[in-house]
């Protein structure tokens, strides 16, 4: 298959003699004297490699280079010899670097090491993306799983913004890393932000730079997240926490494809695939305010829900098997779980999904000395988890919060030295909501409108926690 060469330089004279030159090396060549040229040309073709010159008369040369040098190989042409520009355009991702007037000997070696450096790149692609699909796996072979892989590999060839919903532990980063790792953009960076971690009045720096002198304690120029994501994947994970100054900002970037450092000017073009991710109800936050409605549909181009491990409850026995030989691999001691053990495991509710399950096959295989791991350990490790508060004699005039703080003291005692499993926050929350919403189903004998209005509740929030929460409702119960 012939190399095509894109010549992109304004000197029409040098542009011939490139493009004849080019041919005579064996190569196909087209010249063109514009960056507006070279746009309408490359709808129809793809290049193989451009010959870009540093000044054309509708961009900058090196500006270019930023937007490009990740995506294709580039070859740069300057008139003017110097270490900052020549530093500026490899950091820019340029192959190689000429300077006028061209010396055609050089120009061949040049052309050829750049093409051979490409055609490594490509490999290299092709096996990290080989490797990608292999390493970021989502373990199991359910039908809501199934499903999920089945949206990862259709969206992760294009650019398409994707929107990843689910509950805390259940793998959304896993996810986001399985889009990028099958995508175009595999040999660049992919860059997470926890948005709920970010200080609020520190978030729109940390996000999009600033400049020197923004804000009090700005005394450099520092760049943000997106620019350090560019030409790869900038994965914003609990995005609903995204504070609103920081949402308009973000909008731009999605609805224009540029944005501004925080005391800066200058718009910056936004070479970056965006994937969201959130446990939160968006459309709950946007009722309250707390979330622009236009920014939510500008991130839910592509939306994934990731089930919560109940729901996939036949992944269960190969998500341990997975744990256990990563744990192996990790030169822990190799374990198995026998059947008694693996149905009570698959009984269990998982509040703390993958992530849960993920721990407790941990320390299994870190903390029991038999081979065979059976029921009276895993009986044990599920104890382990938040207890149900034991019916006991309460101080006089002790209230609900002081309840709850005094059974959290103990549970946090419990565990010594020791730290409880992650996803505790949630795992509480559950231990609350169930009985609240039981007994009050209980008080209005079943009837879910009565409920909702009595616990200050959506009636379709309702439900949807009736289920999560596998309560059973009777209706006309005493």
């Amino acid at each position: 298959m012939r190399v095509h060469i894109l010549v992109i330089e304004d000197d029409s004279v040098l542009n011939q003699l490139l493009v004849a030159q080019i041919e005579a090396f064996g190569y196909a060549a087209q010249g063109v004297r514009t960056w507006a040229a070279a746009q309408s040309w490359m709808e129809a073709n793809e290049p193989d490699l451009l010959v870009l010159d540093c000044r054309l008369p509708d961009a900058d040369g090196l500006e270019l280079l930023s937007r490009l040098g990740h995506i294709q190989p580039v070859v740069m042409l300057t008139a003017f010899a110097s270490v900052q520009n020549a530093v500026q355009a490899i950091k820019g991702g340029a192959a190689e670097y000429l300077v006028k007037p061209i010396n055609l000997d050089e120009l061949e070696v040049v052309l050829k090491r750049a093409l051979e450096t490409a055609q490594l790149r490509k490999e290299n692609q092709f096996l990290k993306r080989r490797v990608g699909q292999t390493s970021h796996v989502m373990v199991g072979s359910s039908k809501p799983l199934s499903e999920v892989n089945r949206l990862i590999d259709a969206v992760a060839p294009s650019d398409m913004t994707v929107l990843i919903q689910g509950e805390s532990g259940v793998g959304k980063e896993l996810v986001a890393h399985a889009i990028h790792a099958r995508s175009k953009r595999i040999d660049q960076p992919f860059v997470p932000v926890d948005c709920c971690v970010l200080q609020k009045q520190l978030f729109e720096s940390e996000l999009f730079g600033h400049e020197k002198g923004a804000f009090t304690s700005a005394e450099q120029q520092k760049k943000g997240l997106i620019e350090g994501a560019r030409g790869g994947t900038l994965f914003l994970d609990e995005i609903g926490d995204m504070p609103p100054e920081a949402q308009t900002r973000l909008l731009r970037v999605l609805q224009e494809g540029e944005y501004t450092t925080v005391g800066g000017r200058t718009p910056i073009r936004a070479n970056v695939r965006i994937v969201a991710a959130t446990h939160r109800d968006l459309t709950q936050l946007i009722r309250q305010g707390m979330f622009r409605e236009d920014l939510f549909y500008r991130l839910n181009v592509v939306p994934i829900r990731l089930p919560p491990l109940r729901e996939r409850v036949e992944d269960i026995a190969e998500l341990i098997r997975h744990f256990l030989s990563l744990a192996a691999s990790e030169g822990l001691p190799p374990k198995t779980i026998d059947g008694t053990a693996m149905d009570r495991l698959r009984r269990h509710r998982w509040p703390g999904n993958v992530r849960e399950l993920e721990n407790l096959v941990r320390r299994l295989a870190a903390l029991y000395s038999q081979e065979v791991i059976g029921i009276d350990v895993i009986e044990a490790e599920l104890a382990g988890g938040v207890p149900m508060m034991e019916p006991q004699a309460a101080p006089d005039g002790e209230g609900l919060s002081a309840s709850v703080e005094r059974h959290l003291r103990d549970y946090f005692s419990a565990h010594a030295d020791g730290m409880p499993a992650a996803g505790l926050y949630d795992r509480v929350l559950r231990e609350i909501e169930r009985p609240l919403i039981t007994l009050t189903l209980e008080a209005t004998r079943g009837n879910q409108i009565k409920a909702a209005h009595v616990l200050g509740l959506n009636r379709n929030t309702l439900r949807k926690k009736i289920r999560d929460l596998d309560v059973q409702v009777v209706r006309g119960l005493k």
